[in-house]
């Protein structure tokens, strides 16, 4: 939630030192007196818990999180301990906004008085968003090489005995009654239903450098809509709310087409029947990079495309390795699809993250500008 800053309590009457350098950190910072009030918020925990200072200095930390948040239990036992407590990837989220992760310090406030019976806390929420997408990205690399590896291998060496299995089976045929034909016509389809999944696999094998060329993202979305519109998405409320001074991307129209096509049809099957709702969002993120897949200088990935959908969400066994090959909650899935997206994705200089809750599923997507528009950015 924004707030806009003329409520934000933003003055240092007289002019504070500490104030300044807390006020330009990216965390947010929070101090507690002994009963949980909050005395003390920075501007950026103003907008990450979207009150100013002077409202949050009205309530206790209890209002502001959910009363099952681990943030209230790492207070709790800071107080008890008297000593820091660090802890990494924490979900303060709730049911409503889903997940939220975050890595939490909680320190009491030692003014040098008395040590030993601290009661003042200060906390500090530190985002996760952009050490998890370089992570992800890595991941999902990781996973691509793998499947490459699997791909190959099946190829190799199981499509050629599937064809002596197949060939053996037609032959059989010729010469058993209708009775057992049946059986033999069994064996032909199933080896044609593994030789298909094994054609599917062999994309991730090939290596060769994607064609790419200067490309308008939206053309790419208003092109994948209307093939979702007139098909499998006839059920579901199209929304677009576009950036319309973005920039161009660098890559390979059907690569980029067939990866849209994958999340906006996972999309579209994830919504209900009645009332499915998917929304297609792009803007301009300046400051996002990450290394190079070839070790050369980062790359900056300001071009941010979001698949949102309402449906159930993922489930939360999978949500950690939704972009493995073979990970699907579909009863007649291979997994390839979210696989097959992130090695495309991953060809283009991108990243792919998903965010999941219920009612709110968020696909998004960073991709890489133009040669020029780095220059610019630069």
């Amino acid at each position: 939630m924004s707030v806009n800053n003329e409520n934000l309590d933003l003055k240092t009457t007289p002019y504070d030192p500490a104030d300044v350098i807390l006020n330009h950190i990216s965390d947010a910072v929070l101090t507690l007196d002994k009963n949980n009030n909050i005395t003390y918020a920075n501007v950026p925990a103003e907008h990450f818990l979207g009150s100013s200072l002077q409202i949050l200095k009205r309530k206790k930390i209890e209002d502001i999180v959910p009363f099952d948040s681990p943030l209230l239990g790492l207070i709790s036992q800071t107080r008890k301990i008297n000593s820091v407590i660090t802890e990494y990837d924490v979900n303060i989220g709730n049911p409503k906004i889903g997940e939220f992760r975050v890595d939490i310090y909680v320190s009491p406030i030692i003014d040098g008085s008395n040590l030993s019976q601290s009661r003042n806390i200060l906390v500090q929420l530190q985002k996760r968003t952009i050490a998890q997408k370089i992570n992800q990205r890595q991941t999902h690399r990781s996973a691509t090489r793998s499947v490459s590896g699997m791909a190959a291998m099946l190829a190799h060496e199981i499509k050629n005995p599937l064809s002596s299995i197949k060939g053996s089976a037609q032959i059989l045929s010729e010469d058993v009654s209708d009775e057992d034909r049946s059986l033999t016509d069994l064996i032909c389809e199933e080896v044609d239903r593994i030789c298909s999944l094994v054609d599917r696999m062999e994309v991730f094998s090939d290596h060769r450098q994607i064609e790419k060329n200067e490309i308008n993202i939206h053309s790419v979305l208003e092109h994948v809509k209307k093939l979702a519109e007139n098909g499998f998405g006839k059920h579901v409320k199209f929304i677009e709310l576009y950036d319309p001074s973005l920039p161009n991307t660098i890559g390979d129209r059907g690569g980029l087409i067939q990866t849209f096509l994958n999340l906006i049809k996972n999309a579209c099957e994830a919504v209900p029947t009645k009332d499915g709702q998917v929304s297609i969002t792009t803007a301009f993120r300046q400051g996002v990079r990450v290394a190079s897949t070839y070790g050369e200088k980062p790359i900056q990935l300001p071009l941010e495309i979001c698949i949102i959908d309402n449906g159930n969400g993922i489930v939360k066994e999978i949500k950690e390795n939704i972009f493995d090959p073979f990970v699907t909650t579909k009863s007649n899935g291979k997994g390839l699809g979210l696989a097959l997206v992130a090695k495309t994705l991953s060809e283009h200089g991108g990243i792919i993250e998903c965010e999941s809750g219920l009612g709110n599923t968020t696909f998004r997507v960073l991709l890489p500008a133009t040669a020029k528009q780095n220059r610019l950015m630069a």
